[in-house]
């Protein structure tokens, strides 16, 4: 893919994120700027992006070519997935902030919800990681096994693998 068309992917990927996951929560850039939407939007959206690790960044370009390339239809399954996956979240988050017992203002019950889902997405990774870790040890004995099966021509029952000990069916 292009730069050009990277670089558009970016952008619309950027702007429909600003629209559908902050939609009011942008502050002005330093130095005024505060009547122009978009001059805050964007400045909010470069600010993130100085803050993404570069597999992050590697991950978002990932996705905008992907998103690229979806039909309408699978945009919209797509944003109505995340939506029901947002609301979700969200109900968690206020579950948990019940459980927690904590009465707070309608700001500190945001920052507590965004910390929440912030924390949640963290940990989620981790796990995501720490299995696909597991599974390619747990692969790679598994592969050398039926390397060993497969590779020398054998037609006959797998070596060290499970025998079928099933008795034989009536005739």
């Amino acid at each position: 893919m292009d730069r050009r068309r990277i670089c558009i992917a970016l952008i619309a990927s950027g702007v429909l994120s600003l629209f559908v996951a902050e939609p009011a929560r942008a502050q002005p850039p330093p130095g005024g700027g505060g009547g122009k939407f978009f001059g805050r939007r964007f400045h909010g959206a470069r600010e993130r992006w100085r803050q993404m690790s570069p597999e992050d960044r590697q991950r978002f370009r990932t996705n905008a070519e992907r998103w690229l390339n979806m039909s309408p239809e699978e945009r919209r399954v797509l944003r109505d997935r995340e939506g029901a996956r947002h609301l979700r979240l969200q109900h968690e988050a206020d579950a948990a902030l019940q459980q927690s017992g904590l009465e707070l203002e309608a700001e500190k019950r945001e920052a507590y919800e965004r910390r929440y889902i912030q924390e949640r997405r963290r940990i989620e990774r981790a796990i995501r990681l720490e299995v696909e870790e597991k599974r390619q040890k747990e692969l790679a004995p598994v592969q050398e096994q039926l390397k060993k099966e497969f590779g020398n021509g054998q037609n006959s029952a797998p070596i060290n693998g499970p025998v079928n000990t099933s008795p034989a069916p009536n005739k």
